[in-house]
């Protein structure tokens, strides 16, 4: 098992191909128009060099994926979990009918390599790739898009028979070659949650803080779920929220799966109901980091929360950079 450097991602960069996430591309005259009925943000209003974080939600508010969303000259690139792209497409391609817009994986095409760390966007710059001048933007230059999520994150949609020579360039630029667990954790810390196949229909938008993170626009109309996302949202603080959590250990401790269980004893729950969800997890030599969308009374309270089952692993909340 690989586990995330948090001293690499404090002091430098850590480059990582994104092989657990996977790019739908959207194209036709009516691709924009098509997405902007059928998702939770506002895509016809996307400006050119913009990024925005969506959504594609049952009639019942439960969200099917999450992507993060840019154009991609006359097209529009959609990265959500690898694991979710065939029924994707499928469930997508659904709602065509005689809309103009086609569908199409790139795996064959580009790559996605991730950029997490302090000094990720000075990496950048000196491996002379492209780079977004502010949070949720992105910059393209001779094919090669740089999309920013934040100072510390970014990530590259390259074509394929470029991607060696950019990584080696960003080797050669200071930056260390990581795994998949480094992204995550950077990830977890910024509060950028992934719906994956183990917790696809399981949330609704605000139990993942996606309003606050900017993935739904309530002026934009209608679309599937969009009743019941409005109305979690003018009801007041939804009781399920998420939260970071992380769990000390003086062991390594094994992955734990999203959509495992979470307890927590200051309610005692007499038939032992879960009060929480891990949604991505993040192995370190001791313990580990992930994030849950839990009981905001189970949190509230500052009770024990354990780890998949009531005798688990103890886990402890710790901040996210925005409120809640």
């Amino acid at each position: 098992m690989s586990y995330a450097d948090s001293n690499v991602l404090a002091r430098s960069a850590v480059a990582v191909p994104l092989l657990h996430l996977g790019l739908i591309r959207a194209t036709g005259e009516e691709a924009g128009s098509f997405l902007h009925k059928l998702l939770s943000n506002d895509v016809a209003g996307l400006a050119g060099d913009a990024v925005q974080w969506t959504s594609f939600n049952t009639a019942q508010g439960r969200m099917l994926a999450n992507f993060l969303l840019w154009r991609d000259g006359s097209g529009l690139c959609l990265a959500a979990s690898a694991d979710l792209l065939p029924s994707l497409l499928k469930k997508l391609s659904f709602y065509i009918l005689r809309a103009k817009v086609k569908f199409s994986f790139t795996e064959q095409e580009r790559v996605l390599i991730g950029l997490a760390g302090e000094k990720a966007g000075e990496h950048l710059s000196c491996a002379a790739l492209p780079v977004p001048e502010a949070d949720m933007r992105q910059a393209v230059s001779a094919g090669r898009c740089t999309v920013r999520l934040n100072e510390g994150l970014f990530v590259l949609d390259l074509p394929v028979d470029e991607a060696p020579a950019a990584f080696d360039s960003l080797r050669q630029a200071g930056v260390t070659a990581g795994g998949t667990a480094s992204w995550q954790l950077a990830a977890i810390r910024a509060g950028l949650p992934l719906v994956t196949a183990a917790t696809q229909e399981a949330f609704v938008a605000q139990m993942l803080n996606f309003e606050i993170i900017g993935g739904v626009s309530f002026t934009k109309g209608c679309y599937p779920g969009q009743e019941i996302i409005a109305r979690t949202q003018h009801l007041g603080k939804p009781k399920r929220r998420m939260f970071r959590i992380g769990l000390l250990s003086s062991a390594p401790i094994a992955g734990i799966p999203a959509g495992t269980a979470l307890y927590g004893s200051a309610l005692e729950p007499r038939d032992g109901q879960a009060v929480g969800t891990i949604v991505n997890f993040a192995p370190l030599p001791e313990g580990g980091e992930a994030l849950a969308v839990i009981r905001t009374e189970c949190v509230s309270t500052g009770g024990e929360i354990r780890v998949g089952a009531p005798d688990g692993p103890c886990a402890q909340v710790l901040g996210l950079p925005y409120g809640k």
